[in-house]
């Protein structure tokens, strides 16, 4: 689905990411993990074009796509949840899912029409269809990541790219974040997310994969996660 090869990006004169190789298998979760300030931010955006590469590729099936312009992604099935959220605060809550239903192209524009991705959403956030006339900066920091997502699914993505999901978010969101990512991955969805929440990385993907100083130091099953590993890139 996504295969990151031997990937170089500088800041200036600053090296951040040093040969980085990334696979993400379809239909499963992978996990980027990772100290802060490691490269994790700074792969997804070199994935969603909003930074540029020195060297290597992104090849998303079968197309570096590391060269092309960041509208493409949404257009060819790549949704992203950057961290911050980033969502439209003064307009709402429907108004930030359609402005993901403009960027359908192909066949996810054509098996389902406006009104079913935005009826399959609000039955995966609930609390998104009870505040739809609400603006977005009038939720709570877990509705407002609720909105983020349900606004990347709304173009119907293949790949679905998520920083930090779980950030600032009171535990009952989490955990009905993790169960919907959880369905979704069930679903034959690939996901690729970044998290430092280590629990909530272990419930919800199969595979993970670290950076250290800008380098992948170390990858495999999530159950391969060891405490050796935890110890040595992970904790604080």
């Amino acid at each position: 689905m996504l295969r990151i090869d031997n990937v170089n990006h500088f800041y200036g004169e600053s090296h951040t990411l040093w040969d980085v190789t990334l696979d993400v298998e379809p239909g499963q979760c992978t996990c980027l993990m990772g100290r802060n300030g490691v490269g994790k931010t700074t792969l997804l955006k070199a994935i969603m074009g909003l930074v540029r590469t020195r060297s290597g590729q992104i090849v998303y099936g079968e197309t570096n796509i590391a060269p092309r312009s960041a509208d493409l992604r949404a257009h060819i099935g790549i949704g992203y949840v950057p961290q911050g959220r980033d969502i439209f605060p003064r307009l709402t809550v429907e108004e930030n899912l359609r402005i993901g239903l403009f960027a359908r192209t192909g066949a996810a524009a054509k098996s389902q029409s406006d009104a079913s991705v935005l009826d399959r959403i609000y039955s995966l956030f609930p609390v998104l269809a009870k505040m739809g006339k609400r603006r977005g900066g009038d939720l709570s920091g877990g509705q407002q990541q609720q909105l983020a997502i349900g606004r990347a699914l709304a173009i119907g993505p293949k790949l679905l790219i998520l920083d930090e999901p779980a950030e600032g978010i009171q535990p009952n969101v989490v955990t009905q974040i993790g169960d919907v990512l959880l369905q979704l991955r069930d679903e034959g969805l690939t996901i690729l997310l970044v998290e430092q929440k280590l629990p909530f990385a272990k419930r919800v993907a199969q595979r993970f994969s670290i950076l250290d100083r800008g380098r992948a130091v170390a990858h495999g099953p999530m159950t391969g996660l060891t405490d050796d590993i935890v110890a040595r890139y992970l904790a604080v």
